[in-house]
């Protein structure tokens, strides 16, 4: 895949050789690194200059990496930040942690320069999906491609990316039900590295996100099978 140039990757990682190492890696590939060694350098670096994707070391001093991506995801400039984190914790609960921190990706240590670059450019693929511009509606629930914004019988809802992705694509294939496998596919695309146990993080954030207008539950999980979005309510 042809990617703009350049395309700005933010590392936030504090032991100096691993930061230059993937610095350097990032460069031969074609990117243009931004150099953080903790949260707050980072945060320094973003009221500057934008990236297209952070890439945050969870054990950092005095703010943690959960804690700076679940600041990125309050931030309205930062909100849809794709945010990949390089960790040597490898735990489902600390996976899961950061999924629900708002992470895209999570790349457990050591990892192969290949392999990183293959994660960054699956992020940005999924980044700019083609949604078609026209607003979907469905039982008070309304979704705007156009402006990414959703409402729930008028009230504003706030979803992140991958939140408004899986919401647009449940919203237009309606009443029927689909697998993760399927999800993944056309949620995050065939090139994601991810598994299906991200499937139901970003289901149960889907669902949180809708409560407070109380369309949480219209998003049903079939036992076995997946999750369907329920349009015609009482079947």
């Amino acid at each position: 895949m042809a990617l703009a140039s350049p395309v700005r990757i933010l590392i936030v990682e504090d032991e100096p050789a691993i930061l230059e190492l993937i610095g350097v890696n990032l460069e031969h590939a074609g990117f243009a690194p931004m150099r953080a060694a903790s949260a707050e350098q980072a945060a320094q670096l973003l009221r500057e200059t934008l990236p297209d994707v952070a890439l945050l070391d969870w054990m950092l001093p005095r703010e943690s990496g959960l804690a700076f991506a679940r600041r990125l995801r309050a931030d309205a400039r930062t909100r849809e930040l794709p945010i990949i984190f390089l960790t040597a914790r490898s735990g489902e609960s600390e996976k899961v942690a950061a999924l629900e921190a708002g992470a895209d990706d999570y790349l457990t240590k050591p990892f192969s320069s290949r392999e990183l670059v293959a994660r960054i450019r699956a992020v940005l693929r999924r980044r700019a999906p083609q949604l078609g511009e026209q607003a979907v509606e469905s039982r008070g629930l309304r979704l705007d491609p156009a402006t990414h914004d959703v409402s729930g019988n008028g009230r504003r809802l706030e979803l992140s990316p991958t939140e408004f992705r899986l919401l647009h694509f449940l919203i237009v294939n309606p009443d029927q039900v689909h697998s993760r496998s399927r999800l993944l596919d056309k949620v995050w695309g065939d090139d994601a590295i991810v598994d299906e146990r991200t499937v139901d993080v970003h289901v149960r954030r889907l669902r949180q996100a809708l409560a407070p207008s109380g369309h949480d539950a219209m998003i049903e999980t079939v036992r076995g099978s997946g999750y369907l979005l329920r349009a015609r309510p009482g079947e």
